[in-house]
């Protein structure tokens, strides 16, 4: 018996894909690009795609808002880029430069960076600004992040 299908954004071409909870772990492919659906690095999102993977995504999407001139920002890089390694199964990571996209930066009111923000269905579920030592950043997302 399989479990119900989740909804998850080709991280390749933004296709909507159904994959059974059970079969996560087995790298589905897209069924339109045949490319892996869950991605083992963070999404770099833009103004262009960021609201198809908060809306239409089944599982959690961490985003970190961040800058290419910012200090903290480029230190919490590679912990950001080895969670969602290590988390592919259970989030999708997305990155969004708030310089290259300051529509959907000012539409998530972000004043502070980097800030750290859970999704799920579309909705914030929770929020944190500032970096983070790895230990303290998957303590926050073990507190924070919804069961798909």
């Amino acid at each position: 018996m399989t479990s119900s299908p989740i909804q998850i954004v080709c991280q390749s071409c933004r296709t909507k894909n159904r994959v059974p909870k059970d079969k996560l772990g087995n790298k589905p492919l897209c069924g339109k690009c045949k490319k892996p659906v869950l991605s083992t690095q963070p999404i770099m999102g833009g103004d262009n795609n960021f609201r198809r993977y908060i809306n239409d995504n089944d599982l959690p999407v961490v985003v970190d808002f961040w800058a290419s001139w910012c200090g903290p920002c480029q230190q919490f890089a590679p912990i950001f880029e080895q969670l969602a390694s290590e988390m592919s199964t259970k989030a999708c990571f997305v990155k969004l430069d708030t310089e290259e996209n300051q529509t959907t930066a000012g539409s998530f009111n972000i004043r502070s960076i980097p800030t750290l923000m859970i999704f799920h269905h579309g909705k914030e579920v929770a929020r944190l600004s500032g970096a983070l030592p790895k230990a303290q950043f998957q303590q926050w997302l073990a507190q924070n992040l919804p069961a798909a």
